[in-house]
């Protein structure tokens, strides 16, 4: 997965880091909404937007190219017949960062990451 912009580091490997992009993206399109790090979320949430890009498309290279990033058949499927339709007259925006304070363990700012 290529970025655009060079992002947070969040102190891991490259490969863990995408890997934990992968994860919340996954459950963003699955249950459509995640709590995470006010961070994270922001990191995370141009993926998920081009994600719900793809499965307006709705061809097979957008299909095969969803599943490169989300590594899950059904829940591609579930990208494109059920989230990607209801988003098919908006323009962009999918997506919104719900900030709700601090985590009471470690002080680290929490937000929800939704679709809207």
């Amino acid at each position: 997965m290529r970025h655009a912009r060079m992002g947070r580091r969040f102190d891991m490997p490259t490969s863990q880091r995408l890997h934990m992009f992968r994860t919340i993206t996954q459950a963003v399109i699955r249950d459509g909404g995640v709590h995470t790090t006010q961070a994270r979320a922001k990191e995370v949430q141009p993926m998920v937007d081009k994600m719900i890009t793809l499965g307006k498309a709705n061809t097979v290279h957008a299909r095969r190219m969803a599943f490169t990033t989300l590594n899950d058949l059904n829940l591609v499927k579930h990208l494109f017949d059920e989230v990607a339709p209801k988003y098919a007259t908006r323009p962009g925006g999918y997506t919104r960062v719900v900030k709700l304070g601090q985590r009471k363990g470690d002080a680290s700012l929490v937000a929800r990451l939704e679709l809207v």
